[in-house]
């Protein structure tokens, strides 16, 4: 070995007999090398963070949405057979058949009553409810009300989970909102949206529109089941969808709790819904079909009116302009009808009217409807 190569090997090998005595002497001069800590898995209990759930809502309202089975008896004419053409016989076939339909309602207090559309149980021969809970029961038409597309039932059942009554004048639009009902059969279904619009009417549904828009999912079958807020409360009444055969979806609509609160409490007391009436027909007229038809302006055109009527009695004649009631102004003939309604029989009001380029306040007392005396 070369002299230089031993020369090498001997300082090399001092120097690691020197270090390891130092490092034996002082072990706190070693050197620290910084150790990445060990990974421990997150417990599955930590809730992730920004989790939202509307569980709470669903538990309060859900027990008080029922699923309304109806069925009615249809007599429906057959054609005749070749043996019946064979041997002449040429009288009429008539054969039945039972019509079933399903829908959903909701409890509103611990008598049994519960409120659903209108035209879930129309013509209905027999009603039947189930609660969440499985019973069944038959169910009764306390009364109908087709211009709101509402309806009361009454079941004997007891006890029975009752909902709790929201603000429907307090939404805003964006608010998260929750459709429970029985799409098609499959019973205490959630949907849930936001409150796409308030305030919707003239959509040709009822006579008196004032709709919750919502693309929360409503399907045939939630008619008549409950529009909740997050809370749980109830603001509105599914009701209906809206062009499902062009392929629109998420747009449905929900009568607000306000107005189904008036329904129930009139239908209850009464059978029926007591509204104000002084017997006219009025229509929306823009400006451009005013100048076609010689009036001065468009608005709310009186198109007709009942003989013998309040609105006859106080001077209205057809061809008017209806511009205020007691000095309101009217923004469409649909809101006339709905102000007028909302007046109670026997109250006077004051029409302002232009006849012409004559301004005409006129007072009709109002009386309730005649179909409904």
């Amino acid at each position: 070995m070369p002299r230089w190569l031993t020369f090498i090997i001997g300082w090399v090998v001092g120097g690691l007999a020197l270090a390891f005595i130092i490092v034996a002497l002082r072990p706190e001069l070693q050197s620290r090398v910084p150790v990445a800590p060990p990974i421990v898995a997150a417990p599955a209990s930590v809730p992730i963070a920004g989790h939202v759930t509307y569980a709470d809502a669903v538990r309060r309202a859900a027990p008080a949405v029922v699923n309304i089975y109806t069925a009615r008896l249809v007599t429906e004419r057959v054609a005749p057979s070749g043996l019946d053409q064979l041997f002449g016989n040429f009288l009429p076939h008539y054969r039945q058949r039972v019509e079933r339909s399903l829908g959903s309602g909701v409890i509103v207090d611990a008598l049994g009553h519960i409120v659903t559309n209108h035209h879930v149980i129309a013509n209905a021969d027999s009603i039947k409810v189930q609660l969440a809970d499985g019973r069944v029961a038959d169910a009764g038409i306390v009364g109908r009300d087709p211009d709101t597309d509402l309806a009361v039932l009454h079941i004997d059942l007891a006890p029975l989970p009752v909902v709790t009554f929201g603000r429907s004048d307090r939404l805003r639009v964006g608010d998260v909102v929750l459709a429970i009902g029985d799409p098609i059969g499959l019973s205490q279904t959630v949907t849930h949206g936001i409150v796409s619009a308030t305030g919707r009417e003239q959509l040709g549904i009822a006579t008196f529109e004032d709709f919750i828009q919502t693309d929360a999912a409503i399907n045939f079958g939630n008619s008549g089941g409950a529009l909740i807020d997050t809370t749980g409360a109830l603001v509105g009444i599914n009701t209906a969808i809206v062009a499902k055969n062009l392929g629109v979806e998420g747009i449905g609509f929900a009568i607000p709790v306000n107005l189904v609160r008036g329904v129930l409490d009139d239908i209850v007391a009464h059978g029926r819904v007591i509204r104000g009436w002084i017997g006219i027909v009025p229509e929306d007229v823009s400006d451009a079909q005013a100048a076609q038809l010689g009036l001065a302006r468009g608005g709310v055109l009186l198109t007709n009116l009942y003989v013998g009527s309040p609105a006859q009695q106080a001077g209205l004649q057809p061809g008017d302009i209806l511009i205020a009631i007691d000095g309101t102004p009217l923004k469409s003939a649909q809101e006339t009808i709905a102000r007028i309604a909302a007046r109670h029989p026997g109250t006077m009001l004051t029409i302002r009217c232009q006849r012409g380029r004559q301004s005409l306040d006129l007072h009709a007392r109002v009386t309730e409807p005649p179909m409904n005396r």
